[in-house]
């Protein structure tokens, strides 16, 4: 290994020789590799974390390259799984990480092979349902662990500490579940990098072991709007939650927990009922895909949107019918890219 590889971040008192070496030692998981994902990938190898592993169900495709720094023209062309590209350029970038590659949609029993060996878990996703799947394990395993999301110019992080912080499901009320996502109202890359930048500067103070200075807060942010806000929300940590309370049950490693899909028979058709049962607003929802290549049909009880070779119906209790497909990994990615999560 090059000495001067990383002697601009050992020049940094907080980290020197010391803190390096404890991150050639550190083992981080990677959730996702989209924006967030591939963005905090790349600060990670490049800061030296020794080990790294990414798990991502989806492909490299022409509109991420707006805002996803580790991949190409080529990787789009090629339709390349992410994990695979992701692991391809940081390799090329550091080839002392070891990187693992992974195409998979996270489930509790993939994401329990990890958390024995991992040291942090950081949220690259893009639907509460990993989140909390995240969040159960991290609190059953005691793995801190990272959230992070944004769309449009906004952004919002925490940094989650088993047996210390509020966990996740004690902030549900607190925090949007689902509505608008990228694909609907767009993003700008400067908020992916802000929320990266705030991501990776936390996993270094917790790789190098200087949680005094974690930053403790909930951290949102508009950066259209000139907004920047953190909260304190010690105070929402729940006795009786029953993810990181006195009796935990972890209920969202529960499959009955979990979105129901099944494809129906004698059908080109897949059902999603997600795993929070909520309804949803159909007039916003509306407006919203109204905006996109795609033809939108509206009447009190449902949506009937049809854009490409996919048609997604979507009823007012949150369930939705995706016509066009068997594969219920491609029908998961229409409702997550198109409905939230």
């Amino acid at each position: 290994m090059n000495k001067d590889r990383y002697s601009r971040q050992t020049l940094f008192t907080p980290i020197g020789e010391k803190g390096q070496e404890k991150l050639q030692h550190s083992h981080v998981l990677v959730v996702g590799a989209g924006a967030l994902g591939a963005s905090i990938s790349d600060i990670l190898v490049r800061a030296g974390v020794g080990q790294l592993t990414i798990i991502d169900r989806d492909y490299v495709e022409w509109s991420n390259l707006q805002r996803q720094p580790l991949y190409t023209e080529s990787d789009a062309e090629e339709h390349l799984p992410k994990a695979i590209a992701a692991q391809r350029r940081l390799t090329q970038i550091n080839s002392d990480v070891s990187i693992q590659a992974i195409i998979a949609d996270l489930d509790a029993q993939e994401l329990a092979k990890h958390c024995s060996v991992t040291d942090l878990i950081i949220d690259a996703t893009d639907n509460f349902e990993t989140r909390m799947l995240i969040n159960d394990s991290a609190q059953k395993y005691k793995i801190p662990w990272i959230y992070g999301g944004c769309v449009g110019s906004t952004g919002i992080t925490y940094t989650i500490l088993p047996d210390h912080t509020p966990c996740l499901a004690c902030l549900l009320d607190a925090l949007p579940l689902a509505g608008e996502t990228c694909d609907t109202v767009g993003i700008i890359s400067p908020a992916v990098q802000l929320v990266t930048a705030h991501q990776a500067t936390e996993a270094l103070k917790l790789l190098v072991q200087d949680a005094a200075s974690l930053r403790g807060t909930l951290l949102f942010f508009d950066l259209w709007t000139n907004e920047h806000s953190t909260i304190n929300v010690t105070s929402m940590k729940k006795h009786d939650c029953p993810s990181c309370g006195a009796s935990p049950t972890y209920p969202y490693l529960n499959n009955k927990n979990q979105t129901k899909t099944a494809v129906l028979c004698g059908r080109d058709s897949v059902q999603i009922r997600p795993y929070r049962q909520s309804p949803f607003n159909l007039e916003t929802l509306a407006q919203q895909l109204a905006r996109l290549n795609g033809t939108v049909k509206r009447n009190p009880f449902l949506i009937n949107f049809e854009i490409g070779e996919h048609r997604l119906v979507i009823f007012q209790d949150g369930r939705v019918l995706v016509h066009g497909t068997k594969d219920i990994a491609v029908a998961k990615t229409l409702y997550t890219r198109y409905i939230g999560g």
